[in-house]
C-alpha cells in the first residue's frame, strides 16, 4: 500500500536522520513540521505541494477533489541534530576518529597510504577493539612490526578509545529505493568502509 511505503527524512541542515512512510510524512507535511522536496530541491509546504501536478509515471493519492503526489523526501524545519546510534565499530569509522592521521607519527596521508595497526599485536593477544587499533602509516608500521609501542621507540599521539559522536544515517545500496534519495547518500566503498569489523 502507498501510504505505508518509504520516505526519507531530513534534518533542516539536509542530512537523513530517518526513514518514515507516506502517511506519516503527509501528516508532518500538513502539520507545518516539515516540507517535501522534489527531486530539483525545490521545497514545498503542504499547500503548494498539494497544488503540483502529478506527472506520468509518478505516484500519487487520490483525496476527493485532487491527486497528490507522493513526497519521496522530506525536511523538517527546525530539527538541526543527528539521532544517537551505536556507533559502528569499521575502517571509515576508524579512519574518520583518527582524523586519516598516523597515530605515531602525526602525517596526514590519504587512505592508501594509512592502514590500521593493533596497538598491542594479535600475535601477543590484542583484540581489534575501538581502544587496540590506530591508523598507522606504512613506514611507522614496518618499524613497529609485531611490537609493543614501546618495545619499538614509539609512542601514541593519542590513546585510542571509542568515538562519542553519533553517526550519519547510512543506507545499503539495496535500501535506497527511490531515485530521490541517491543524492543524500554516497555509495563508494561504502561495503569496505562501512562493514562492522570482526572483535579478534
Amino acid at each position: 500500500m502507498i501510504l505505508n511505503s518509504n520516505v526519507l527524512v531530513l534534518n533542516k541542515l539536509f542530512v537523513p536522520v530517518h526513514i518514515t512512510t507516506v502517511k506519516r510524512a503527509l501528516c508532518l507535511l500538513y502539520s507545518g513540521i516539515a516540507r517535501a522536496m522534489d527531486k530539483n530541491f525545490r521545497i514545498f509546504d503542504f499547500k503548494s505541494w498539494s497544488e503540483l501536478s502529478v506527472e506520468v509515471g509518478e505516484e500519487g493519492i487520490k483525496t476527493v477533489d485532487r491527486i497528490i503526489k507522493v513526497p519521496r523526501v522530506i525536511v523538517l524545519i527546525t530539527y538541526d541534530r543527528l539521532p544517537r546510534r551505536h556507533v559502528r565499530f569499521s575502517r571509515y569509522n576508524i579512519y574518520l576518529r583518527d582524523k586519516n592521521t598516523c597515530q605515531y607519527c602525526g602525517k596526514v596521508l590519504s587512505k592508501s597510504e594509512l592502514n590500521i595497526d593493533h596497538v598491542i599485536p594479535k600475535s601477543r593477544g590484542g583484540k581489534t577493539t575501538w581502544t587496540n587499533v590506530v591508523l598507522s602509516c606504512i613506514e611507522c608500521n614496518r618499524k613497529k612490526g609485531g611490537r609493543l609501542p614501546e618495545e619499538a621507540g614509539m609512542r601514541l599521539i593519542r590513546k585510542p578509545q571509542k568515538p562519542r559522536w553519533s553517526p550519519i544515517f547510512m543506507l545499503k545500496a539495496e535500501e535506497l529505493k527511490y531515485e530521490e534519495w541517491k543524492p543524500f547518500f554516497n555509495l563508494v566503498d561504502a561495503a569496505y568502509w562501512n562493514t562492522e569489523l570482526d572483535n579478534e
